[in-house]
């Protein structure tokens, strides 16, 4: 890569994060106070400087994979499936962030060309370098796609189960990577990490700092995720996943990434 292109490409990159950073904080203050002028004007502003910056990266093409992501962020899903208008502040915002994300994982994959070749391909998988275990890492890309794919086709009960296992997965890598002695010596439980359920590893994480509160935001059927089948998410109400199930496992999901890989 020539100096060049790895100099706009760091530009970019910070710029990218600066962006993400402020996304985030206005998130934050728009999910406990909706109504908050300062957050809102905040939030405009913030979109505003988004879409300069996405429109620069694809090109100005609203073909883009990018551009594409960054319209479809402004608009919620009814039950048959049909685009609409309307959905709430701070799921757009974070949505955008997820956008934001995809450009950052793009251009640290980039090679000599153009920063962001403006086509019309999907995004390249998500990135796992924090993963420890190697072998990991190709398996977590693939489910990382597979679970974006299976959302967008309207199977919310294998996205929400590809989201939560991709989840316990890096999180039971962290705490392997902390050693049970360590989370021994913080007076957390005892014994393998393999044998501990999903809940209790998710609070271990939390409890020794490697993520924060996030996981909160779980909804129920994503705790129990495991006991869920093809047949279940079909069989009827009580078993039902629903598209916002899935599109919170997957919103917690991202936020551990950030956590596990804060230089991301």
């Amino acid at each position: 890569m020539n100096e060049s292109l790895r100099a706009q490409i760091e530009t970019y990159l910070a710029h990218l994060d600066g962006l993400i950073r402020r996304g985030c904080q206005v998130r934050d203050t728009l999910t406990t106070d909706p109504s908050n002028r300062s957050a809102i004007a905040a939030t405009r502003v913030w979109q505003e400087d988004c879409g300069v910056t996405i429109n620069q990266l694809s090109g100005g093409s609203k073909a883009h994979w990018l551009a594409r992501s960054f319209s479809e962020a402004f608009l919620k899903r009814t039950t048959a499936g049909l685009a609409v208008a309307g959905a709430a502040p701070d799921e757009i915002v974070t949505r955008l962030l997820d956008v934001l994300e995809q450009a950052v994982a793009s251009l640290s994959r980039m090679d000599d060309g153009q920063v962001i070749s403006a086509s019309s391909q999907g995004p390249p998988p998500r990135r796992f370098e924090f993963v420890h275990n190697p072998k990991l890492r190709p398996v977590l890309e693939q489910a990382y796609t597979d679970t974006r794919h299976s959302f967008e086709q309207g199977d919310y009960g294998l996205a929400l189960r590809t989201s939560c296992g991709i989840l316990e997965a890096i999180v039971t890598d962290a705490l392997e990577h902390k050693g049970l002695s360590a989370l021994a010596a913080s007076g957390t439980l005892a014994g393998k990490i393999a044998d501990w359920s999903f809940e209790t590893r998710l609070a271990v994480a939390e409890r020794t700092g490697l993520i924060r509160g996030g996981c909160a935001r779980l909804p129920a059927v994503a705790r129990t995720y495991r006991d869920l089948t093809d047949a279940d998410c079909e069989s009827g109400p009580k078993a039902t996943v629903s598209e916002s199930n899935a599109r919170l496992a997957g919103q917690v999901l991202r936020v551990v990434m950030r956590d596990l890989d804060p230089g991301r």
